[in-house]
């Protein structure tokens, strides 16, 4: 590579031109005098009368002023008065221009270069000159409230430079008349930045500025020079804050250059900045995690200063700030603090009863068991207390503290069960008129009945509220039934123990350590809200909804349950778990245009967003690998890599063999050669394996065609159909004569299920499977090496099945210089010669060599049949799958299991290399095949959806799998990637009520009307309810959930 000149430029041509162009734009507050294109001179004037619009106005002040016939206050309110009225005409033009023009809409983008975009310029005052100098605010409130603000700058600034003000201050002439000009060019700069066009601030906070902060940077700090000043004016006798004055009406002047230098903070910054710094130095504190606790720490430290300013015992001084700093310390709420209120009440100084016992029992255990809602009891109690200053009032005569706690803790939650029912009453009528799809021809009936009868339905959902049950919408219509009191759990099973099993069970199951670990971390923050038993939650992945139960809450744990759907097999699951997205979007991913009051497009939804988990779970992708697998260079390739695939997979294999390592120290201490049986190449004719090559070569394989494409994961349906066809059928022959059957993997000796599977071949030989074994063991020959050996093959892969001819042909094609290459790149065989020599000595061993071509091309040669061609994409899948074409070594290969599983593994690695290839990059030298292989062994699972390995490598983390699968509506070849990752769950809150009554009608519907269609309507999509998920969630038999975890304990301190 070419070593840099240290002379490159840090921009390139077109990077300068914008930023030449860019930083005298934020230097004058937002006047763009510098374009890339030719503008019309009206631009430039009308940018410039802009820009000194304010002086002009502050001008006619100060003249007044200066000849008498104003005061200074009034010169300051008049010019104040005239800079908003020009700054709200200003902004009333801009929002005029915009609506006449038939493109209005202000294109917001993070693409930094969209301002080189040229403008077409009609006339001086057109539409699209006004909107090319005044853009207008997002926001109408920011154009009322900035246009306010503009004039009440203006004014103040009016005032902070009349020249006898600056004159008092300096005493000199010059001085006045330089901090003058300059100080309203500072005021113009801010001006300009407020009203017309907000220039990008080289120092930036937010990486979108959503609601308009950046308008008011300069004007915040023109604010506090002024204050100082008005502080001066009214406050005498203070030398420090004249010099102070005198100072800051010379930096005032300099405000341009560190606001363009990105010196100043902007107003959010500055603001988290202050109360930070305050917080830790001022009061003591520490810097908080988040920006709501931060301010919540800061009032809190500092009412506690203010309070301890009026306390006028010493030792309470001392004692109060000594144990709320204590207190402080620890959180918002602590526990102790709560004690020490309960054990200074005057109820336990009197004798005790039963009233006091029950009261303060719950009172002092819902301290610990649940620390926010006792804090809210205790503050309630508390005030009502502080309000009643009658004593025979019951409240205070009859009632003490534990009892008083212990009725509001009802009241409480009955009042959030009211709520939360009649939220899911009113959704469940207006979604029976307002969702087309809801709409029966009963809908218009039901909502006048609801109306008219509204008292009583009211009535309806105060009892059940009052009895803590399920509000019972029947069928899920607006006819609401007051359900039978039950556990929040909703179900009599034991949480955990029932669940539909299938394949995407696997997955879940994956994900939940790392779900449980994030939810962890969620609930001490605060991120899911109060966590109370018998709240839900619904977390969303890709095609993953993840349902969340609160089953139990301590002071430092929380006890959940997980259950996993079904990953959208049906229409009505896709289209609520489509609005479950939208929901999520609409939260999460909110466009920088939208508007800060604008309507909530899900209200009525039971689901309220909180937060994100980051959570390691596989995220899954699917290809169409058209293009690739179709292609004949593919193919053809395709056929000779498989061979040093091969070659790598058994050379490992037998490298890696435990009877070959316990071996080499008896072998060093021999020093002698072993024998072993070496295939002959002229072997003795067999019955099974004909000699004849025009024989051989005359096999046709016409019904194992590409015609017949299956998917790799048949139905369960179909599975048992075909495993009844089966019975009739012998154990494992075809029923006419003669004929012979393509063999899957994992089942020698069987016929597949699946009928596609099936090959019948005509005209072959009868085979005489009682000869099979007479397969010839050729003499004992010796090993040239003394530690080949290490490398020898098991003794059932010696025997010979291809005829000599065959095998000869099929050599040629042995990749030797690839052999020799993975030799020499096996690890140590902890020998105690060198490595180097020992596999130096290993790769010259001719015999160990003739026998790996033995072995590797009649697997070759297994794989693919008969047939020299290039493989076809019906040919690559079948053998994927494990289904193998007809050949004389078929049967030999299978009866070996080890062999016939290390071959499939050869035919997927080489798939993979050569999608690999097509879509990313060739492979350049051996080095980097053999990286990419050992990448696959080490990385990769590469086999079937269905297999039982793909679920122990999902267990086990593999962090890549793989597999081939057919798409038979689109006709295409998919690949399906799954990546370990660690990648965001959207997790929101449901209305718990609004899940328990729909259990309940389920429970209803299906164990007393036993209304168990499949088809019902209270099953079907309901984008508001979420029924359909609210239904799978439910506990087996009623619902049908993939995975449901047994009860999970999070800590969460």
């Amino acid at each position: 590579m070419r070593r840099m000149s240290p002379d490159v430029p840090l921009l390139n041509d077109y990077k300068q031109d914008f930023f030449l162009k860019r930083f005298p734009q934020t230097v004058l507050g937002g006047p763009r005098l510098k374009l890339g294109f030719r503008a019309p001179p009206y631009i430039y004037v009308n940018q410039i009368i802009l820009f000194l619009m304010p002086w002009v106005l502050g001008g006619i002040g100060t003249l007044l002023y200066q000849l008498g016939i104003l005061e200074d206050y009034y010169t300051g309110a008049l010019s104040g008065g005239l800079m908003f009225f020009t700054a709200f005409v200003i902004q009333c033009t801009s929002v005029y221009a915009r609506n006449k023009s038939m493109t209005v809409e202000r294109m917001l983008t993070t693409d930094i270069l969209a301002e080189e975009d040229e403008h077409e310029f009609t006339s001086c005052a057109g539409a699209e000159t006004i909107r090319f100098l005044i853009p207008g605010k997002k926001y109408i409130a920011n154009t009322v409230f900035h246009s306010v603000l503009a004039g009440v700058v203006c004014g103040l600034g009016t005032w902070y430079l009349l020249p006898s003000r600056i004159t008092l201050l300096y005493g000199s002439v010059g001085a006045t008349a330089v901090l003058f000009v300059f100080g309203w060019m500072t005021l113009c700069i801010g001006e300009y930045s407020l009203i017309v066009n907000t220039a990008t601030e080289t120092a930036t906070f937010q990486t979108q500025d959503a609601y308009e902060i950046t308008p008011l940077m300069r004007p915040l700090y023109i604010f506090f020079f002024v204050s100082v000043d008005l502080a001066h004016r009214f406050i005498v006798n203070m030398p420090a804050l004249e010099q102070m004055n005198q100072i800051l009406h010379i930096l005032f002047i300099f405000l341009p250059f560190f606001w363009a230098l990105g010196t100043l903070p902007p107003p959010d910054a500055l603001f988290l900045w202050a109360m930070e710094q305050v917080l830790e130095f001022g009061l003591g504190g520490s810097p908080m995690s988040t920006h709501l606790r931060l301010l919540a720490m800061f009032i809190i430290s500092a009412g506690a200063a203010v309070t301890s300013y009026f306390i006028p015992s010493t030792v309470g001084v001392v004692l109060f700030m000594t144990g709320l700093g204590f207190l402080l310390s620890l959180n918002l709420m602590s526990p102790f603090a709560m004690i020490a209120f309960l054990s200074l009440d005057s109820s336990l100084q009197r004798p005790h009863s039963v009233a006091v016992s029950i009261g303060f029992t719950r009172a002092f255990r819902m301290v610990w068991q649940n620390t926010e809602n006792a804090l809210s009891e205790i503050v309630t109690v508390s005030v009502v207390h502080s309000l009643i200053f009658s004593k025979d009032l019951w409240w205070n005569r009859s009632l003490d503290t534990g009892i008083r706690l212990l009725l509001v803790g009802i009241v409480r939650d009955r009042l959030i069960q009211f709520i939360s029912k009649l939220q899911f009453a009113m959704t469940v009528l207006l979604a029976s008129w307002t969702e087309k799809k809801q709409r029966r021809k009963s809908a218009a009936t039901l909502c006048i009945l609801n109306i008219v009868f509204s008292p009583f339905v009211l009535l309806f959902i105060v009892f059940s509220t009052l009895l803590s049950s399920p509000l019972l919408p029947l069928f899920t219509l607006p006819v609401f039934l007051v359900g039978f009191p039950r556990p929040i759990q909703s179900w009599p099973g034991a949480v955990g123990t029932a669940a539909c099993v299938c394949a995407d069970t696997v997955y879940y199951y994956q994900m939940v350590p790392s779900l449980a670990a994030a939810l962890q971390s969620a609930m001490a923050a605060g991120s899911l809200g109060l966590l109370l038993p018998g709240s839900h939650y619904l977390g969303r992945f890709q095609d993953r909804l993840i349902w969340i139960m609160i089953l139990e809450r301590g002071y430092t744990y929380c006890c959940i349950n997980i259950k996993g759907l079904e990953l959208q097999e049906t229409s009505c699951h896709t289209a609520e778990a489509r609005r479950v997205d939208e929901v999520f979007e609409g939260a999460f991913e909110q466009e920088e245009y939208a508007r800060v009051c604008s309507l909530n497009e899900h209200f009525g939804n039971i689901l309220t967003p909180c937060t994100v988990l980051p959570v390691k779970l596989y995220s899954d992708a699917r290809n169409v690998l058209s293009g690739i697998i179709d292609s004949h260079e593919n193919l053809k390739e395709f056929k000779d890599d498989l061979v040093k695939v091969l070659v790598w997979i058994i050379v490992h294999y037998c490298s890696k063999r435990p009877s070959m390592q316990d071996s080499v120290h008896k072998t060093e201490n021999k020093g002698k050669a072993p024998l072993i049986i070496l295939p002959t190449l002229n072997p003795s004719p067999q019955p099974y394996c004909p000699e004849d090559m025009d024989s051989l070569n005359s096999e046709t394989f016409d019904d194992w065609s590409d015609d017949n494409i299956f998917d790799d994961e048949p139905t369960i349906k179909k599975r048992k159909e075909e495993k009844d066809q089966l019975k009739v059928l012998p154990d494992t022959h075809l029923s006419l004569p003669g004929s012979v059957e393509s063999r899957k993997v994992g089942d020698p000796g069987k016929v597949p299920e699946n009928s596609l599977y099936k090959t019948v071949i005509l005209g072959y030989p009868a085979i005489d499977k009682g000869k099979q074994e007479d397969m010839a063991y050729i003499p004992l020959t010796e090993f040239s090496g003394s530690h080949s050996h290490l490398l020898s093959l098991p003794k059932e892969w010696r025997s010979n099945c291809l005829p000599n001819s065959k095998m000869k042909e099929m050599s040629s094609l042995f990749p030797e210089d690839w052999y020799q290459f993975v030799l020499r790149q096996l690890e140590c065989f902890y020998s105690e010669e060198k490595d180097s020599d020992v596999l130096e000595e290993i790769a010259k061993d001719k015999v160990l060599k003739d026998f790996y071509i033995h072995v590797v091309m009649t697997c070759y040669f297994s794989l693919f049949g008969t047939d020299n061609m290039a493989p076809s994409p019906g040919h690559i899948l079948r053998v994927y799958n494990g289904v193998l074409p007809w050949s004389v070594a078929l049967d030999w290969l299978m009866e070996k299991r080890e062999l016939f599983q290390l071959a499939l593994k050869a035919f997927r690695y080489t798939l993979k290399l050569m999608i690999d290839k097509a879509s990313l990059s060739p492979i350049e030298d051996f080095k980097e095949l053999s990286n990419c292989l050992e990448e696959y062994e080490s990385d990769w699972y590469i086999g079937l959806v269905s297999d039982e390995k793909w679920k122990e490598a999902v267990l086990q983390e593999k962090p890549y799998l793989f597999s081939l699968g057919y798409d038979p509506n689109m006709g295409v070849y998919t690949g399906r990637v799954l990546t370990l990752q660690e990648s965001l769950i959207q997790v929101g809150k449901l209305n718990a009520e609004a899940i328990r009554g729909q259990w309940a009608n389920l429970s209803w519907e299906l164990l007393y009307a036993t209304n168990d269609d499949e088809e019902r309507y209270s099953i079907q999509a309901h984008p508001l309810l979420l029924r359909n998920l609210t239904v799978q969630a439910a506990d087996p038999p009623l619902g049908y959930p993939i995975y449901s975890s047994k009860p999970l304990h999070i800590h969460l301190y």
